[in-house]
């Protein structure tokens, strides 16, 4: 039994300054349909809310789909949400309103209701001041801070993240794929290397999307690196194949 597992934004799509304009790239969508019929699972693991995957996502219904690093997950057609999360939400508001107050205009604010991104592609120049004031605003209301690329996002200081999520879904399996493009996704990396010496039956392969905002903090963890979304899709096709004619 094989699972693949997805980030989004800068793997199953380009990144975008707007991140509310982001939609899977060309021909990703049929090709993880295609793919679901092959495999045991399929999930889209990622930074956004579920509500926002589930409106990239409707046309693969047989995807699971977790939002904000795993605090929440769609199931059965309802958003679950951590209740050790839930609790932050006026320390998230607050510090949501702080930053449309005090960070300037050109800096893209993602509220995701649960957590809030500070998105500087837009103004790179200011990355060391907002990456220094989410690290106070997060230390001052106790949240936790988590950096990205041209990111840096607070959340609850919950214990749930990529790879949390990824123990849980490879458990009954016995191979599974690992696409990201991310600091974040080297959780995910370690789970999958986590799972291989717990069973050393289970064949795990971590794969890299490059990029130069990331360089190769996280190519140097992977087991195989791919260039780009395109090129995703392109070895997805080849899976998508291979899988056919072993069928």
């Amino acid at each position: 039994m094989c699972g693949f597992f997805f980030d989004f934004d800068g793997v199953l799509a380009l990144i975008q300054a707007d991140p509310e304009s982001v939609y899977p790239i060309e021909g990703a969508i049929t090709k993880l349909r295609d793919l679901s019929r092959l495999v045991e699972k399929i999930a889209i693991v990622s930074a956004r809310p579920v509500s926002f995957l589930a409106s990239r996502f409707a046309d693969v219904p047989s995807a699971a789909l977790y939002g904000l690093y795993g605090l929440e997950a769609l199931k059965d057609g309802h958003t679950i949400t951590d209740p050790r999360a839930v609790k932050w939400m006026p320390q998230i508001r607050t510090a949501i309103a702080a930053a449309r107050h005090e960070l300037p205009p050109d800096l893209f604010i993602e509220d995701k209701r649960l957590s809030v991104a500070l998105h500087y592609r837009r103004c790179p120049d200011r990355s060391a001041y907002i990456d220094s004031w989410a690290r106070s605003k997060a230390q001052e209301l106790g949240l936790a801070v988590q950096q990205g690329r041209m990111t840096a996002e607070l959340k609850p200081p919950v214990s749930i993240d990529k790879g949390t999520v990824l123990l849980k879904e490879v458990a009954s399996l016995d191979c599974a794929w690992y696409f990201g493009d991310d600091i974040s996704d080297a959780r995910g990396f370690a789970a999958l290397r986590s799972q291989s010496q717990r069973d050393p039956s289970f064949f795990g392969v971590c794969v890299a999307v490059a990029n130069p905002e990331v360089g190769r903090k996280l190519q140097d963890q992977a087991d195989l690196t791919l260039e780009s979304p395109f090129a995703v899709s392109a070895f997805l096709s080849v899976a998508i194949e291979i899988l056919n004619h072993a069928g």
